[in-house]
């Protein structure tokens, strides 16, 4: 079916205020864009931190949600890569409401989404992009590492005779961190959870998993060994994982040391980095994909996740574990609330044609 002349959207009224639904339009279709009716959307952290915090948006009442799934049912002039019918997901645009995904439909340029292959079920694809797109920022863009991508000639073996490191690995970033490391071909992935994640993390490509209430600095030391390592990720971006992430690198010794964080660089961890030799460099990427400087990154990632060719057909990517809040859109704000009291291994999804 085409897209209605209406449909239900949760709005958020102003800073620090719940979500409502209430009714909306979708603007025409630009060129290149596509219109989906989503069947599932993640929560992200950045989700509830807009909503308490009101970072990144310049006009209230906002849509939020960025990261969802569901059927092309339209298709904009000088479109090619989908049809109607097909099953996506995608990296909404954050701030703009027509491309968010806490709505039951959107629209989005087909260059940012990728074909949903027939193993993973909606509520799976529906937590990949936004969190995957941040990790490839921080591995392949200049401001985060700056490695060559695995889609690049060599970029599979860029991480040969290689560690590297992921802070927090069972959070959604951590676990695509891990993949990605494995993508780009490391030689030792550590990390560190909870003990009832340690299995899961190996089956994704983690080497060594550390306990996380345990691990010190020495212990990743010694998991780490006498393979250089290349970077530190640091998928929780705390000031008390920065600072390990820090001391890490001191403590081997990395030259030209750089710690890759998802927020804000913490001033504490900055000037311990800048406080003796090797100096540590600290790094907050962006995982904005719809971003002009970003484009080259994530168009190249869509098409390498999605179709039936790509790394989720061939087992080569596994999606974060999906736990479905009921009751679609009404429940937004118990499910941005379960977000922020904290999950583990797990990303939260609702499905707003419920």
């Amino acid at each position: 079916m085409p897209v209605p002349s209406t449909f239900k959207a949760a709005f958020v009224p102003g800073v620090g205020e719940a979500p409502s639904v209430s009714e909306r339009s979708l603007a025409p279709l630009n060129p290149g864009e596509i219109a989906v009716k989503i069947t599932a959307t993640a929560i992200n952290p950045v989700d509830w931190k807009i909503r308490d915090y009101g970072f990144f948006i310049k006009e209230w009442p906002t849509i939020l949600g960025t990261d969802g799934a569901g059927e092309v049912v339209a298709l904009g002039p000088e479109t090619s890569r989908f049809a109607i019918g097909d099953r996506v997901f995608f990296q909404g645009i954050l701030g703009n409401k027509d491309s968010s995904t806490f709505q039951q439909y959107s629209k989005i340029p087909e260059a940012l989404a990728s074909k949903t292959p027939q193993n993973i079920t909606d509520e799976e694809a529906a937590g990949i992009s936004v969190t995957t797109v941040c990790d490839t920022v921080g591995f392949y863009d200049k401001t985060g590492q700056g490695l060559a991508a695995p889609w690049d000639e060599g970029g599979d073996k860029v991480g040969n005779g290689k560690a590297v490191v992921v802070l927090g690995g069972s959070s959604s970033v951590g676990q695509y961190a891990i993949q990605l490391a494995r993508l780009s071909g490391f030689d030792r992935i550590v990390t560190n959870s909870s003990p009832a994640h340690h299995e899961f993390l190996k089956k994704l490509g983690a080497h060594v998993v550390l306990d996380r209430s345990k691990a010190t600095v020495e212990d990743f030391a010694e998991a780490i060994g006498e393979v250089p390592l290349e970077f530190v990720f640091d998928a929780i971006s705390e000031l008390e994982t920065q600072i390990l992430g820090v001391k890490l690198l001191q403590e081997k010794n990395v030259s030209n040391a750089q710690l890759i964080t998802v927020t804000a660089v913490q001033e504490q961890a900055r000037e311990l980095g800048q406080s003796k030799e090797p100096k540590v460099t600290i790094k907050n990427v962006l995982g904005l994909g719809s971003h002009p400087d970003l484009r080259y990154l994530s168009e190249a990632l869509a098409k390498a996740l999605g179709g039936e060719d790509g790394w989720l057909a061939k087992g080569l990517f596994i999606p974060n574990r999906p736990s479905v809040v009921p009751g679609g859109l009404a429940k937004l704000q118990e499910a941005l609330n379960k977000v922020k009291e904290g999950v583990s291994g797990q990303k939260v999804i609702i499905k707003p044609q419920e």
